[in-house]
């Protein structure tokens, strides 16, 4: 069978004739819709085994170089520990509080 004469006779079966056929619509609707969802199932069973197996989906990571300077990652180690050292003063009462409220 060739394939001009599969297609016409595709068109002839779903062309709309003198009459609508709903139950011919539903189903139609349907089966496209299960074919849908059973390739978004089949794509992602694909996806879970392959990761599940320490593969990955696209390009691989490529690791590089660090881009930043430990010398900022310090300056920040030494911001914290001032603010460190400024709560062991509140919490161990060098700094006085005078409540207004007394």
């Amino acid at each position: 069978m060739n394939i001009s004469k599969l297609v016409d006779t595709l068109k002839r079966h779903l062309a709309y004739g003198p009459t609508i056929d709903p139950t011919r619509d539903w189903i139609t609707l349907l089966a496209l819709a299960l074919i849908v969802l059973a390739g978004i199932v089949v794509w992602n069973v694909w996806a879970f085994d392959t990761i599940a197996q320490g593969g990955t989906l696209g390009n691989a990571a490529t690791s590089s170089a660090p881009v930043f300077s430990t010398a900022s990652l310090d300056s920040i180690r030494a911001i914290f520990k001032e603010r460190a050292a400024e709560e062991t003063n509140y919490l161990t009462g060098v700094y006085g509080f005078a409540d207004p409220s007394q």
